[in-house]
């Protein structure tokens, strides 16, 4: 079924061309929903932007358009206001109608794509031996959610954990352990998370001080990468600790992904070197193989090359990320290539997208991206941090919104005289305080930084995961009041719009297409999440205005089937972010 939207814009670009000629077919006709509902629903700007093309007033271009516009079956007549700006109005009969071909389909009018992509989503990337922290909680939130529209919406999605495990900090690390801690390195029980990270954090120490400890850690790195047998051994370990340690934060948050990380693509990085070498991209310069680079300057302003190779025969990042878009393009047919990495690694993606279009490894049908994210920032404005200046461990701040979500809960219950069980309060908690860390995370722009705060994430009021879950609870509320299985209406029941706030519900239930087909286009879940809360507050207008239960036949059956439209939207959307719906709160 296709959105009022597509279906104004198809009929408006045929306009176009019954109007002025062939010439103008596939023109933009600039449709865009109304900014005041007094102007109607939609507006057609396109006027405007053909004025000087067809040298002509844009309102007498306007009404050319109307003259050949037909959309008597959507729109009651259009109007023209303005310089030429062409007003629509969808018809009562036409939403009512759209609403009852939605009501019986589980994706409620969201088609999928007619074309489906291979895509891959490189996200969250923790580093093996080190503890998940806040600093990985955007990367991961925001890929699963671009992951979860990706899918739902047809395409073919590779979800990939380009995790930190290869390179010296493991020589450092085996090094170390090996004076310190031995058991460590042939036993799975003998260490945990934390306490690599506390033995990670004295080789690193050790290597920025100790000569000859470093020269030892570097030995230890060629013996792992050729193969020595006690040194893989060691590795795969501690990889193996590391990974059961993210299992449970992905656990938590209901991520599902897959890990490929340096090392999966370090048996692939001597051929990137030969292939850039066979085409002429190499220069040698200090000794390190490096592709100088178009716009990139040092301070001098002299041209600033990206080493592929070091002096010393190793690899780097840029290395791995250019045999990864090698592997991603040639043998994973990857049609379109996301990377959901903070936006200090702008420079370093623009750089390697530039040399793997160099060496013609992105065909023209591949979309490369970087899809930028800020910092998380205290409410002091300063980089998200504990009292005594550590870096938040993302286990931390989960357990943290769970237990203040419950005590909020447990204060409500009191309240209200209820009576809950424990099992109830706990799961109820664990919803809302994972939903309002997602929430709080994924409905602000991506691109700028944040400022995490737990009484604002968890608040019932404002653009929050609780606002949003307590209007779902409402429809819930009304069906155990009612004793009405929602499911169970009849789908061929008539729906009438009668009053303001049901005509506003209903128009956005209506949009909910286009707000998924943004964030696919535009890759910015916060567009999806500001779609959902003006649900959530038009649901609430509707629901102080008009009585539901109360109301006669066939007006309560109309009003029940739009309280249970927009639950369902609710609960598709929150999906999409990752979130859980619950029936009580």
């Amino acid at each position: 079924m296709l959105s009022a939207i597509a279906t104004l814009t198809a009929r408006l670009e045929q306009a176009l061309v019954n109007a002025f000629g062939s010439e103008l077919q596939g023109t933009d006709p600039v449709l865009v929903p109304a900014s005041n509902p007094k102007f109607g629903d939609y507006q057609a700007n396109v006027a405007m932007a053909l004025a000087k093309r067809l040298q002509r007033k844009p309102r007498v271009i306007a009404e050319q358009i109307v003259a050949n516009l037909d959309v008597a079956d959507i729109c009651e007549p259009p109007e023209i206001a303005g310089p030429g700006f062409i007003n629509l109005r969808l018809t009562t009969a036409y939403l009512e109608a759209q609403l009852r071909a939605i009501a019986p389909d589980a994706r409620l009018g969201v088609a999928p794509v007619q074309q489906s992509q291979k895509v891959i989503v490189d996200f969250s990337s923790p580093n093996i031996a080190k503890e998940m922290h806040v600093g990985h909680l955007r990367s991961t939130i925001i890929g699963d959610s671009i992951a979860r529209v990706l899918e739902f919406i047809g395409h073919d999605v590779l979800r990939l954990n380009h995790v930190g495990d290869w390179g010296t900090q493991f020589g450092m690390l085996i090094t170390h352990l090996r004076a310190v801690c031995p058991e460590a390195l042939t036993s799975a029980a003998a260490v945990d998370i934390g306490d690599l990270v506390m033995f990670y954090k004295q080789a690193k120490q050790r290597f920025d001080t100790d000569e000859d400890f470093k020269a030892r850690s570097r030995q230890a790195v060629v013996e792992l990468q050729s193969g020595d047998p006690a040194a893989q051994a060691a590795w795969q370990l501690l990889c193996d600790q590391s990974r059961q340690a993210f299992q449970k934060i992905y656990d938590r948050l209901d991520i599902r992904i897959i890990e490929r990380g340096e090392s999966f693509y370090n048996p692939l990085l001597s051929e990137v070197v030969a292939a850039l070498q066979d085409q002429g991209l190499l220069v040698e310069d200090q000794g390190a193989q490096v592709v100088f680079l178009d716009g990139f300057t040092n301070k001098a302003g002299e041209p600033q090359p990206l080493i592929i190779q070091k002096s010393n025969g190793g690899f780097n990042y840029a290395t791995t990320d250019l045999a990864a878009i090698r592997q991603r393009t040639q043998q994973e047919q990857a049609q379109r290539i996301l990377y959901v990495v903070d936006v200090g690694q702008a420079s370093h993606f623009t750089q390697v997208f530039q040399v793997a279009a160099k060496a013609g490894w992105i065909p023209d049908d591949v979309e490369l991206a970087h899809v930028p994210f800020g910092l998380v920032q205290g409410e002091d404005g300063k980089k998200f941090k504990t009292r005594s200046g550590e870096t938040v461990r993302l286990q931390d701040l989960l357990d943290e919104a769970i237990s203040r979500a419950r005590v909020d809960l447990e204060t409500r219950i009191a309240a209200e005289g209820r009576d809950e069980t424990t099992d109830f309060i706990q799961s109820v908690a664990e919803t809302v305080g994972i939903g309002a860390v997602k929430y709080a995370d994924l409905s602000q722009n991506r691109t700028s930084n944040y400022i995490f705060s737990y009484d604002k994430m968890l608040a019932l009021q404002g653009n929050t995961a609780p606002y949003l879950l307590y209007a779902y609870v409402r429809v819930q509320g009304i069906s155990r009041k009612g004793q009405i299985n929602l499911q169970a209406l009849d789908t061929e029941a008539t729906i009438h719009l009668e009053d303001e706030s049901e005509f506003a519900l209903a128009k956005h239930i209506l949009q909910l297409d286009e707000a998924i087909a943004e964030v696919a286009r535009d890759l910015y879940p916060n567009r999806l999440c500001q779609y959902l809360f003006e649900l959530s507050q038009k649901f609430n207008q509707f629901y102080d205005r008009c009585s539901v239960l109360q109301a006669d036949e066939p007006q309560r059956t109309s009003r029940l089937m739009l309280c249970d439209l927009t639950a369902r939207t609710l609960q598709l959307g929150l999906s999409l972010l990752g979130i859980q719906v619950i029936e009580r709160m």
